[in-house]
């Protein structure tokens, strides 16, 4: 699980769009499955085009991106032809994830500002940021000073028509006094500029139940990351539906969190990544939407 975090701190890039759904009740009834297209990260640069294809094939009419670098885009396509890419295979990208690490410690407008360029002309509604550098998160202090920022950047976002909302890992749930990293932003951050993206599987492995927390702060998850945990080792991700993390009590309350998207995300494979991308999508779309 360690490869994302690698990843985003070797690349400089967050690694890890379309129509948002008003409700649960729409999303349930249309059976609108999302992959992360982290999933996917080894096969994307290679060949774009055909893996698109193929994630339609699979039976998505969502993806989340991830990746994007200003001068070269999505892996060589330009938000509009990788707009256009979505559109030739039925698929929107409502969220996509960058990293605003260098906004939040320096201020600097202008990084963030081609991430929102690139965010619109994609189609999204939704700038997710996917990770915080270990410098950002050494305190809870720290913590009102990501709030701050997100609630700033929430402000830039809203003026092109985006939302910003905030994807976490496990880190984010680690005690902070008597309270969470991740808690202190849902409680520091404006609810009409600020965003979650829960990341079910790291909210499990924390020790968390992902329930309370949709309790607690009623209506600020509208996206969610469902990825399953290998029953044997809980590092290791595996075919939703395969796992020990219990969604079906998980989806009872999809309601109370505000869920308007199901992100599939899967970040290891022992199958080819294509049946398992598919057999995670047919379980979310019959056994959870």
């Amino acid at each position: 699980m360690n490869s994302r975090r690698t990843f985003i701190k070797q690349a400089g890039i967050a690694a890890a769009a379309g129509l948002v759904l008003p409700s649960f009740a729409c999303v349930k009834s249309s059976k609108v499955v999302g992959l992360q297209l982290y999933s996917l990260r080894e096969l994307l640069p290679q060949d774009p085009r055909g893996v698109i294809a193929k994630v339609a094939a699979a039976g998505y009419k969502e993806v989340e991106t991830y990746g994007f670098v200003p001068g070269t885009g999505f892996w060589g396509l330009d938000p509009k032809a990788f707009k256009n890419l979505l559109i030739e295979n039925g698929l929107t990208a409502p969220s996509g994830h960058y990293g605003i690490d260098k906004y939040i410690q320096e201020g600097n407008e202008e990084e963030l500002k081609s991430y929102i360029a690139a965010a619109s002309a994609v189609g999204s509604k939704y700038l997710t940021v996917p990770y915080l550098g270990d410098a950002l998160r050494q305190n809870a202090d720290d913590y009102k000073k990501v709030a701050a920022k997100l609630n700033q950047a929430g402000t830039l976002c809203k003026a092109s028509g985006l939302k910003i909302a905030y994807h976490n890992h496990d880190f984010e749930l680690q005690p902070q006094g008597d309270t969470t990293g991740l808690e202190i932003m849902l409680k520091e951050t404006d609810p009409n500029l600020v965003d979650f993206e829960m990341d079910i599987y790291w909210v499990v492995r924390s020790g968390k139940d992902p329930v309370q927390l949709f309790e607690a702060y009623p209506g600020r998850f509208p996206m969610w990351h469902v990825k399953d945990m290998d029953k044997a080792n809980n590092e290791k991700n595996i075919e939703v539906g395969s796992g020990g993390i219990d969604y079906k009590t998980i989806f009872k309350n999809a309601k109370k969190a505000g869920l308007k998207h199901a992100i599939m995300e899967q970040e290891n494979f022992d199958m080819e990544p294509y049946a398992s991308i598919k057999q995670s999508q047919a379980y979310i779309k019959n056994e959870l939407l």
